[in-house]
């Protein structure tokens, strides 16, 4: 069963990627988004890379990190290969 979140295309389901937020009828995680978005990708390019994603769901996923950046910030910690592997 998905949690409704207070942002329209984002919802965290247990069954989808363990309830990471993720882009509503996608395995696409908010974190994915962020991480593009700071490499320096604008919404639109970010598009280009993910383009099964509207431009209206990759807004909705930086507001969703604007207010849960503390939550996203663990997920994309979480999965980063250390240094030592690369």
């Amino acid at each position: 069963m998905s949690v409704d979140t207070k942002h329209f295309y984002v919802i965290s389901d247990k069954k989808i990627l363990s309830g990471e937020p993720v882009i509503r009828s996608t395995r696409t995680p908010v974190r994915a988004i962020v991480e593009l978005w700071r490499m320096g990708l604008s919404p639109e390019e970010i598009k280009t890379k993910l383009p099964h994603l509207t431009l209206a769901q990759i807004f909705d996923a930086l507001s969703y990190f604007k207010d849960h950046s503390e939550e996203i910030n663990g997920y994309i910690e979480k999965n980063t290969v250390p240094e030592t592997l690369l």
